[in-house]
């Protein structure tokens, strides 16, 4: 049982690769031409990226690659200097990554609020449904772009419909194949057998290329040029790595795993440096993507990996065939993908949650489809902080009681972290707490490290006078880092919290 079930879950995360290959396509030749480079620097970076981070990045199943967080942030320097100096700026944006992973800062993620995230990810799924809108104008006479009409549309509509209801409907007869797949086959296999006319991967552009080859950007390696890409590659560093951990903290909830957000980072810098030595133009983790494989089943490096492999086998060798699947087939793939982004049920948290994070929720979506992820989140984090220092911070209380074998439990709620450490120490009395004292956290969230150490600092105060502490109803994160009191904590699987701390060793 355990070699069919071994090989099943090969083929699945093989399968699912060849899916997200399919939807790669697309998006890399997009973001491409947001970029103003051409297609195979697109194609590229996918595969140097998806198969960097997929081997050896800390976030299995992710998919990374060019995506439109630093596609828009380059327009600007390919237009007023060159691809050449985007190569030197996607190195240099890979370095400053790799600084970022080695400080250990990725962890600080993890203290984003849900708010945000929810903000992020409706935003995102926003975005991606809006490039998908481009696939729908064609060029006129005189080459400009311009909506479809007519029979044109209509087809586009059908296809990109066909491909959708194949996708919900597959599930139901069978979970062989992954649902995007089959969608995409079957809508190319009816364009192919009736020969219905419309727009191709292949008429979007050529694919057609051999391997990437190492290429040493052609610019003055001077402080001049540092001066010119610097700015560029830190914008495209912090949008790339929002986008990145933010991706890697959803797919963590969606799998009730967890990732090693340094870890990633560090991949993700590697990388990028490798794409701007092989004329690729870097990228990070594509949320759509990721949900494919996600949805898909597929949460192992093997997906990632064969994505990669079978990314540059279109290019180098078949490119004929890919260039004949619809660009309706990929439309169709990617709005589902849109609906199953969306966090629809954020609507029904109106009326129920503060008109504070309803409004930094609404905000941070507003700014990542207007402006760009790195400001959305950070002015939705700086809202929340200020928020939660209005009303929550330094705020930690605590309730006694005696029970008849005169045991004294404490139920502590609220939020313990750096600030409000001070006043968790205070509540407590162990000079005068009888021989066993109970400390029950089913009320209370465990932050960050200096809670942790309150906790172990606490404990020790306990030991010291010989007294017995028992400590209920704390995450796994802080059983794995209490020190003093990791022997004291009282394991209840079925009604421990399961949340995540942002701390260097976890991360």
């Amino acid at each position: 049982m355990k070699a069919i079930s071994s090989f099943q879950e090969k083929k699945l995360n093989i399968l699912s690769g060849i899916t997200v290959a399919l939807a790669l396509v697309p998006e890399a030749i997009a973001f491409a031409f947001v970029a103003h480079v051409s297609p195979l620097t697109g194609l590229y970076a996918a595969v140097i990226l998806v198969f960097i981070t997929s081997a050896w990045g800390g976030r299995p199943g992710m998919v990374s690659g060019a995506s439109g967080a630093t596609a828009v942030v380059m327009l600007g320097l390919v237009v007023s200097h060159g691809v050449e100096y985007l190569f030197a700026a996607v190195v240099l944006m890979g370095l400053l990554q790799l600084v970022f992973a080695a400080a250990r800062l990725s962890k600080f993620v993890r203290l984003i609020p849900h708010t945000v995230m929810l903000g992020f990810i409706n935003g995102l799924a926003v975005v991606i449904f809006l490039a998908q809108l481009d696939h729908f104008k064609i060029k006129n006479a005189s080459g400009h772009l311009v909506w479809m009409q007519g029979t044109d549309l209509y087809t586009m509509i059908a296809l990109v419909a066909l491909t959708m209801v194949a996708i919900y409907l597959m599930p139901r007869l069978t979970k062989a194949i992954p649902a995007t797949l089959a969608g995409a086959l079957i809508t190319t296999i009816v364009v192919v057998v009736f020969q219905i006319p419309t727009v191709t991967v292949g008429d979007v552009a050529s694919l057609s290329g051999g391997l990437p080859s190492f290429h040493v950007p052609q610019v003055p390696w001077n402080w001049h040029t540092l001066e010119v890409i610097f700015p560029y590659a830190l914008i495209m560093a912090a949008n790339g790595l929002v986008e990145t951990l933010l991706t890697l903290n959803l797919i963590d909830e969606m799998t009730d795993t967890r990732g090693k957000p340094n870890r990633e980072s560090m991949a993700q810098g590697i990388a990028n440096v490798v794409s701007g030595f092989f004329g690729a133009m870097g990228g990070c983790a594509m949320l759509g993507e990721s949900i494919i494989n996600v949805n898909n089943g597929a949460i192992k490096r093997l997906s990632g990996i064969t994505t990669a492999v079978f990314l540059l086998s279109f290019i180098v060798l078949a490119s004929h065939y890919i260039q004949q699947v619809p660009i309706a087939a990929l439309v169709g793939v990617m709005f589902v993908i849109v609906e199953k982004t969306f966090e629809w049920s954020s609507f029904r948290f109106f009326g129920k949650i503060p008109h504070t994070d309803v409004f930094i929720g609404i905000l941070v979506a507003v700014l990542t489809v207007m402006v760009n992820i790195t400001l959305a989140v950070v002015v939705g984090v700086i809202l929340a902080a200020l928020v939660f220092a209005w009303e929550h911070a330094k705020q930690i209380d605590v309730s006694s009681t005696v029970d008849e074998r005169g045991v004294k439990i404490y139920k502590l709620s609220g939020t313990l972290f750096f600030a409000s450490v001070t006043q968790f120490r205070n509540l407590f009395d162990p000079a005068d707490d009888p021989e066993q004292v109970v400390i029950d956290f089913a009320g209370a969230r465990i932050v960050d490290h200096s809670a942790v150490e309150a906790i172990d600092s606490l404990a020790g105060r306990y030991t010291e006078r010989g007294k017995k502490l028992y400590l209920r109803h704390l995450c796994a994160d802080c059983l794995e880092l209490l020190d003093k009191a990791k022997d004291i904590v009282e394991l209840n699987i079925t009604e421990d919290p399961h949340y995540h701390i942002a701390d260097d060793k976890l991360g």
